[in-house]
């Protein structure tokens, strides 16, 4: 079974020659039937969040801004990584050239990188928000601001490893498939380790960092908040005062939604990254089982998770999404109310021309 990052099934040119086994044909159709509807849920939600907010791209906030360019990575994953795996369990082979192999096993990694890093991006700008709102407020807002643009330079630079590793092999006689050729037997666990610690733990650990000074500042404006309406009841101060030492609720608003954001991605992503562990440091694991399958399909999941998450979290995001969707039946309902505008107006001049004659 050939995978996202490595064929965790083979790993060098001996292995896969000897491993050319005929595949579990009903769990390819398993697999095949869920990368369908991942797919298509994924590419329908993401580029009806990514239509709305280039719509509204002239009031983009800074927290939008993330939320586009993240719709923008999940798309890179939805096109380069489960359509590509799909076409893949469909022929049981890779059809195509060596270039192509290598291109396209580059941009599985780059969606991976930019999907990961916009959401240690998005919290840290929402650390800075809540914790230190004076640079926040000091800053122009930008559709490309440094952060953005770091993120997307890591992700095409971070996954260059990838061109040189995957190539185009001779699994058996006549045979072709892009697999990845490593130096047994440290080669695939220090690529699948490496990988690990680069685009799921040290991120991880910068957004949980993150995250709880975010909840130490929020708790703090809370109860500074709470003694100062206590001392505006026997003061009388004015409302606005009472607000001024708390957190506003738009910012805490969109700090729920990257928490949420941060547990959806490591509930998808955590089997994912456990599996490919336990496939290259225990050589006997049970790869070709329906488990291992599975598991590694609800990496692709993230991709769905999100735009649903900034639907919920959104008030008029879903309101100019149906607006979006039923813009072709009002066109057709005012451009029908124009043409009998315009025959009852003709209808009456010519009627009128008569009364004159």
């Amino acid at each position: 079974m050939a995978w996202f990052i490595v064929n965790i099934s083979n790993f060098t040119l001996e292995n896969a020659l000897s491993g050319d086994e005929p595949r579990d044909e009903r769990l390819a159709h398993v697999e095949i039937a869920l990368l369908s509807i991942i797919f298509i849920t994924a590419g329908i939600l993401n580029f009806g969040v990514l239509l709305v907010l280039w719509k509204r791209r002239r009031q983009l906030s800074r927290m939008r801004v993330f939320v586009f360019h993240l719709c923008v990575a999940d798309l890179v994953v939805t096109f380069f990584q489960v359509c590509p795996q799909l076409m893949w369990d469909i022929t049981d082979r890779f059809i195509g050239p060596d270039l192509l192999c290598r291109v396209v096993k580059y941009l599985q990694v780059v969606g991976m990188f930019a999907s990961t890093y916009m959401i240690v991006v998005m919290t840290i700008d929402r650390y800075q928000a809540i914790c230190k709102p004076m640079v926040t407020f000091q800053r122009r807002r930008a559709r490309w601001n440094g952060a953005v643009c770091a993120t997307w330079c890591v992700a095409f630079i971070g996954s260059l490893p990838q061109i040189f590793i995957f190539s185009r092999v001779e699994v058996a006689p006549g045979v072709y498939d892009c697999w990845a050729l490593f130096i047994k037997p440290w080669g695939p666990r220090a690529y699948v380790t490496w990988t690990t610690l680069v685009i799921f733990v040290l991120p991880i650990v910068m957004v949980i960092v993150c995250q709880v000074r975010i909840c130490r500042t929020v708790q703090i404006n809370f109860h500074m908040k709470t003694h100062h309406v206590a001392d505006s009841v026997s003061k009388t101060l004015p409302s606005r005062a009472s607000s001024v030492a708390g957190v506003s609720k738009a910012r805490v608003k969109t700090v729920k939604m990257t928490v949420v954001v941060v547990l959806a991605y490591i509930i998808c992503w955590t089997p994912f990254f456990i599996v490919q562990l336990w496939s290259v440091w225990d050589f006997e694991a049970p790869t070709q089982t329906a488990t291992f399958t599975i598991l590694m399909l609800l990496a692709s999941l993230n991709s769905c998770a999100n735009p649903c998450i900034y639907l919920l979290f959104s008030e008029k995001l879903p309101k100019t999404l149906k607006a979006l969707m039923c813009v072709g039946q009002s066109d057709l309902k005012e451009s029908i109310h124009e043409e009998a505008t315009m025959v009852s107006s003709l209808y009456i001049s010519l009627k009128s021309l008569q009364d004159c004659r």
